[in-house]
């Protein structure tokens, strides 16, 4: 088999990690040291940027700057929430996509992102077959939420666990220093997953530390419930700190964070944007149980703290973009990079390869025997399957008291093909 010569594209989509740089520099260093790969370019803003052919060549940046990648929190290199439609119901997208490639002899596509990104290498891997351009597309994964199928976990969600483990540690120890009854309620990313919420488990060593509750979407959310913990909580400690997944929903299946909302607000792949359940949790408290009760909304915070990055998941997102360029260089297509814990006494982790068919627009919830019977915390097989993935600590570059980050030039190559507004 011939070995395919040519260039590559690397693009980064959805929601930033603490580590998906450390993906995007795994692809980028191990190309370089390719010698089927000569120019490495960037799209800015994902999928959008091959569309409106904004790239940049890696060739240009500072080897320093792309080093930095690995330990720089959010997407360097721009993200986007684009929609590609199926190439059935139109192939104007791919057209162009295929356009972009040949002008600039792209022959390695890398996608780092989710369940949407996933199926968008996904598409543009199939029209590049359809069409006879020889492409290899390949997933590098990235999801703080954790709910990629068949991939033993994400990169992303081992830094986000740490932090979140560390910070509830620290809002519980603040939380517990009055003599008064205080509640606080701490909301955390997971649409229909759970695993971001779960991971505030880690946090807990004794009985009485905090988490003493925590809500997910894979249960259904009652007030009835929720009311009889806080109290539980309340009368044995005299405090309770609870964890709630900002999807939570009710026995109908209605978001919790809609129920006091007037518009519902979607994203372009059709996600209802939530947020504010805490607030919800923190009113309802406060008019029925106790008057002092403090929401905590951890927002994008959870996903930017490299601060406190996992050495395990900086490493592990590293070798996932490393992988994706040798197993494209071999020749494969239209997968993903999965990550695959071994059985073995001590934590061992290997990838191998996931048809991108059998992961994108898929999600994988917490399964059942892992949540408590009452549906309000989390069994051990949890804590057992978490604890090695936030192991380590990344050393990160200061300047002047604070961390020294990535800062790329992004300098736009020269556009070889119609501006795409004119199309």
């Amino acid at each position: 088999m011939s070995v395919l010569v040519g260039n590559c594209l690397v693009a980064q989509s959805g929601g930033p990690t603490s580590v998906i740089n450390a993906s995007a520099c795994g692809v980028i260093q191990e190309a370089f040291k390719s010698g089927e790969i000569h120019q490495v370019y960037g799209a800015l803003n994902g999928i959008a940027g091959v569309l409106n052919e904004d790239l940049f060549s890696f060739n240009e940046e500072s080897p320093e700057e792309i080093e930095l990648l690995k330990v720089t929190p959010a997407s360097a290199l721009g993200s986007c929430r684009y929609k590609l439609k199926s190439i059935e119901q139109s192939e104007e997208d791919f057209k162009r996509i295929i356009e972009v490639f040949k002008a600039h002899n792209i022959r390695y596509f890398f996608y780092i992102g989710g369940n949407d990104s996933m199926d968008t290498a996904h598409k543009v891997s199939r029209y590049a077959q359809k069409v006879g351009y020889d492409l290899k597309s390949i997933g590098v994964p990235k999801t703080i939420d954790n709910d990629l199928p068949i991939t033993d976990h994400t990169p992303g969600f081992g830094s986000t666990a740490k932090f979140i483990a560390t910070s509830i540690k620290e809002v519980g120890l603040d939380a517990r220093v009055y003599d008064y009854k205080t509640v606080t309620v701490c909301e955390l990313m997971g649409r229909n997953a759970g695993w971001i919420t779960a991971s505030a488990a880690l946090a807990k060593k004794h009985e009485d530390d905090a988490p003493h509750f925590i809500y997910l979407p894979e249960i259904p959310f009652t007030f009835e419930q929720f009311d009889k913990d806080i109290r539980y909580a309340l009368e044995k400690y005299n405090y309770a700190v609870v964890v709630v997944s900002e999807g939570i929903k009710n026995e109908e299946g209605q978001y919790i964070s809609e129920m006091c909302s007037t518009t519902q607000m979607k994203d372009a792949f059709g996600h209802v944007q939530l947020g504010g359940v805490s607030g919800i949790l923190e009113s309802y408290i406060s008019q029925n149980i106790c008057k002092k009760v403090r929401a905590v909304n951890y927002s994008t915070i959870q996903r930017c703290a490299a601060h406190c990055a996992s050495l395990t998941d900086n490493e592990e997102a590293y070798l996932c973009g490393q992988m994706a360029v040798r197993y494209a260089i071999e020749g494969h297509t239209g997968k993903m990079v999965g990550l695959f814990r071994e059985n073995t006494a001590e934590y061992k982790c290997s990838t191998q390869l996931i048809d991108l068919d059998d992961v994108a627009n898929i999600e994988k919830p917490i399964p059942r025997e892992w949540i408590n019977k009452e549906g309000n915390f989390v069994e051990q097989q949890v804590i057992d399957y978490m604890r090695p993935l936030i192991m380590g600590e990344v050393k990160i570059r200061m300047e002047n008291g604070i961390p020294r980050y990535c800062k790329l030039g992004k300098k736009l190559i020269k556009k070889s093909v119609e501006p795409w507004d004119a199309k």
